[in-house]
């Protein structure tokens, strides 16, 4: 066990937050999670199960949930958010509303909002959390919530702006399943986070398509060279990208059967429409609004991102995800080492 006993509240019960709960837990932290369902917060507390996100799950005993956000937030001397990156404002109004000091936040949500492109830590400033917390920290990285809740070797990133904040949130998490880094470019982790669920919808759709590994290995590489691309332009340290944050979290999301991105990707390859894969899917899926949000960064700052653009046509323009595949692999004409390996060498 790592570092002192501490009372953490966790605002979001779906699998994610809960298998880091899980972790909180066997690390001997007093947890209190808040949902905002009666009926999961009395399964929770009363047999010890998630199934609806975590199925065939036990949670630990000393595990507890709770409806009312007051309660949880009182309980906390550490925050973790793990809520879809929509329903993040809402979240940080209600924690600045309660007004309590918090030393340090940490969120595990991997997304940018759409229309105002904020990455996770700048929304949740935009919403004032800095009147209730010094610190935001990020914990990003290959961590599929399925095997974290099983206590599978997971290898994890924590960032911020604050390195006592990081190394904070590094004891509080890491266990001999769980290991945790820490990183100074939080920049780089929330957008390699949050971009490669784009790349993974891609891959996803590819292979709806029939495509093979071939296919698969290139869009991989080649939306690797996108991400930096624009995560270099953004201030993000290119040397990120090929860490656990970018290249790990990729290569787990575009791989998987936990991966959402990469099921609701394959559904679209084979023809189901949209909002029929979304309704299948029961929880969030994060980058198709990561779609919308990565197309207009690019389009702001003029950077060429040809995966995203075609994946883009096909969920927000009605093309063909064929056509799309098609153009795309006709316009990859161009010398490789020209932005990724670029961007490594400055």
């Amino acid at each position: 066990m790592m570092g002192m006993k501490q009372r953490v509240a966790v605002l979001g019960a779906g699998s994610w937050g809960t298998a880091l709960a899980i972790v909180l837990a066997d690390n001997g932290h007093d947890v209190l999670m808040w949902a905002r369902r009666e009926d999961q917060v009395n399964e929770m507390n009363d047999h010890h199960t998630n199934e609806k996100y975590l199925s065939g799950v036990t949670l630990p005993k000393q595990l507890k949930a709770s409806t009312h956000m007051g309660e949880v937030l009182a309980h906390g001397e550490a925050l973790l958010i793990s809520v879809p990156t929509s329903g993040m404002r809402e979240a940080v109004r209600e924690i600045v509303a309660f007004n309590k000091t918090i030393p340090y936040v940490i969120h595990a949500s991997k997304g940018i909002e759409p229309d105002t492109l904020l990455r996770v830590s700048e929304l949740m400033k935009d919403e004032g959390i800095e009147k209730v917390t010094e610190s935001i920290v990020c914990l990003s990285g290959p961590s599929h919530a399925e095997e974290v809740a099983r206590r599978q070797p997971t290898t994890v990133t924590v960032s911020s702006d604050d390195v006592h904040a990081t190394k904070r949130a590094q004891d509080l998490f890491i266990n001999q399943n769980f290991r945790v880094y820490t990183n100074e470019d939080l920049t780089g982790v929330e957008l390699g986070g949050s971009l490669k669920n784009v790349i993974a919808l891609a891959v996803g759709l590819a292979e709806g398509l029939g495509f093979g590994d071939n296919a698969k290995a290139a869009i991989m590489t080649r939306g690797l060279a996108e991400i930096t691309r624009l995560g270099t332009r953004l201030g993000a340290d290119p040397l990120t990208f090929a860490g656990l944050s970018g290249l790990g979290d990729l290569i787990a999301t575009c791989t998987s059967k936990h991966s959402r991105n990469w099921r609701a990707g394959f559904q679209l390859g084979q023809g189901t429409p949209l909002q029929t894969v979304l309704d299948d899917m029961g929880m969030v899926v994060e980058g198709v609004k990561t779609t919308r949000a990565m197309h207009q960064l690019a389009a702001s700052h003029e950077i060429e991102v040809p995966i995203t653009t075609a994946l883009y046509d096909v969920i927000f323009n009605g093309e063909h995800p064929e056509s799309a595949s098609e153009q795309l692999m006709g316009r990859l004409k161009k010398h490789e080492s020209e932005d990724f390996f670029k961007h490594l060498k400055e």
